[in-house]
């Protein structure tokens, strides 16, 4: 996954057990304030992709100091049946679950229900994956916050690698996988490397929310739900589609041509290796909810938990919500994330755009999903954004990210 890392990092650089925190105001619309010449500039972004089909459609929303100052829905929601996009469409979010989840655990952190330095072993007294010297280092709740637990992706392997040989899922295809299987087979493989030595990208967050829905006695939906989604009002985000008239097709990009509707069980290239997915997933209510990819949601419900995090309005303490915007990595080497970039322990972070060759300011978080979709927060600017497409991996890494971005920048 270094090289898949590498390629993101560049691209979108260049509950009631929150009673401790402060509490989520009440949810408001954001005022529009139009920005003619902002939105002159994504637009030409948005039409070129749909124009080479590099995306089949997306929802683009840009809010600056608080108030919305773009929003669009471009191209196909359904490109077979000419279903155009709409702003309220709702899109698998793949590993834009994970800051719901990183966020929904610093709650718990704040109320004491979870510390940062438990053993997973607390709650998950069963998860002792081994290195190759057959020892079982504790893997610590921090260490799967920021991906530096040891743990791996089948996606980060080539094929008969160790997770391919236990058949790991990464919570993106095996509909009807129950945790228990998963989590067996996953101990099963060795760890990559010592925890606490290297970020690597991981199946850490699927661990983690499993972890907390143990230490909250509460089932993973319920708690991010409780916790996240509900207080903030984000109705259509969740780990089941509430309106499966509004859910997109889902595309992946091929060499050359159309992008091709996504089967379950396609695997689709990625740098040397392969994205196994099934869309079909998240229709399965045997499946685990996955920590790490298992969510769906709207641009606008996302936005309003960028606006949270950015503000300070998401219900944690004010040192716990800071701490979302400080390295965490401990010493773990970040050589993974890309020039320019570390993690805190919910997303990237951009300490030195100039060598990410980007236009966001230092400070900037930033992550993205595999099935089409990025995000950033810039605190210094006072901006976030949401790009949600439908169309892997183009939303992801593409040349349609990088060119959102300065586009929002003017630069």
């Amino acid at each position: 996954m270094r090289h898949a890392l590498a390629l993101l990092a560049a691209a979108l650089i260049a509950c009631g057990s929150t009673s401790s925190g402060p509490a989520a105001p009440a949810p408001t619309a954001l005022s529009e304030a139009p920005d003619p010449a902002l939105a002159a500039r994504v637009d030409a972004a948005l039409d070129a992709a749909v124009r080479e089909q590099r995306i089949v459609g997306g929802v683009v929303l840009v809010a600056r100091d608080g108030r919305l100052v773009y929003h669009r829905a471009v191209g196909l929601a359904d490109r077979e049946h000419q279903r155009p996009m709409q702003e309220d469409a709702i899109f698998r979010m793949a590993s834009m679950t994970k800051p719901l989840v990183a966020v929904t655990t610093l709650a718990l952190v704040d109320s004491g229900a979870v510390k940062l330095d438990d053993p997973v072993t607390r709650f998950l007294p069963g998860f002792t994956p081994k290195l190759a010297d057959g020892s079982a280092p504790p893997i610590a709740i921090r260490q799967l916050l920021t991906h530096s637990s040891g743990l791996d992706y089948v996606l980060n392997e080539p094929a008969g690698g160790p997770y391919h040989r236990a058949g790991v899922s990464d919570g993106l295809d095996a509909p009807g996988r129950t945790w228990a299987d998963n989590q067996e087979r996953l101990v099963s493989a060795p760890l990559r490397a010592a925890p606490g030595a290297a970020f690597h990208y991981s199946i850490s967050i699927d661990v983690l929310g499993e972890a907390i829905a143990k230490a909250a006695d509460a089932p993973l939906p319920d708690l991010v739900a409780r916790t996240i989604t509900r207080p903030l009002g984000m109705s259509d985000t969740g780990f089941r589609v509430t309106d499966r008239s509004r859910l997109v097709t889902q595309y992946a990009n091929q060499a050359s041509g159309a992008p091709q509707v996504m089967t379950d069980g396609i695997a689709v290239p990625l740098g040397p290796n392969a994205v196994t997915f099934s869309p079909s997933r998240i229709f399965d209510p045997a499946s685990y909810p996955s920590g790490g990819a298992g969510s769906v949601g709207t641009a606008r419900d996302y936005l309003r938990f960028l606006e949270a995090v950015r503000t300070g309005a998401i219900g944690l303490r004010h040192d716990t919500h800071a701490s979302l915007f400080r390295e965490q990595l401990a010493g773990a080497d970040p050589a993974e994330l890309g020039p320019g970039a570390t993690f805190g322990f919910a997303s990237s972070i951009i300490v030195d755009p100039a060598k990410a060759n980007s236009p966001v300011s230092a400070g900037t978080l930033t992550w993205g999903g595999a099935y089409g979709s990025s995000w950033w927060i810039d605190p210094h600017a006072r901006i976030s954004v949401v790009i949600l497409t439908n169309t892997t991996f183009e939303g992801m890494i593409g040349r349609l990210v990088k060119d959102v971005q300065h586009a929002v920048y003017g630069r």
